[in-house]
């Protein structure tokens, strides 16, 4: 298991606040680069994931875009398959799509959050990713 408990690029920054926190199941953390609002209305955050860590199910308003920097880990959009994601890749997650991401069961996993559009709202959360569908990606790879 790569250990990736210091970031990579990034700081790793602290735990997520409690507010957000409660979206995930595992501890991810989180190191904001750049904050929403005033010129760019941008957020751009460094998300560190514990190996096995995912957040629940959500969509957002403005769409967001993954920079994946470090580990493994998976993207699952609604009603198609999960992609596996390794350092390097990129994931253009259109408005308003049903999705979710996190780390895989034996990997640490970082990706660059880039919340685009942002100024069209914040994030909805929706229900947690069960484990029978999390235990179910690495077979269906």
């Amino acid at each position: 298991m790569s250990d990736l408990s210091n970031s990579v690029i990034f700081p790793r920054g602290g735990k997520l606040p409690e507010a957000v926190g409660k979206n995930f199941t595992g501890q991810a953390y989180l190191e904001m680069l750049a904050e929403g609002g005033g010129e760019f209305n941008c957020p751009i955050g460094n998300v560190t994931f514990e190996p096995g860590c995912r957040n629940n199910w959500h969509r957002h308003p403005g769409g967001q875009i993954l920079l994946v920097t470090g580990g493994r880990g998976w993207y699952k959009e609604e009603g198609k398959p999960a992609r596996e994601l390794r350092p390097g890749d990129v994931v253009k997650i259109p408005p308003d799509v049903k999705h979710w991401h996190g780390a895989a069961r034996d990997s640490w996993f970082v990706h660059l959050s880039i919340e685009t559009n942002s100024s069209r709202g914040p994030a909805q959360w929706l229900e947690p990713v069960t484990d029978s569908e999390y235990d179910r990606l690495d077979r269906e790879k």
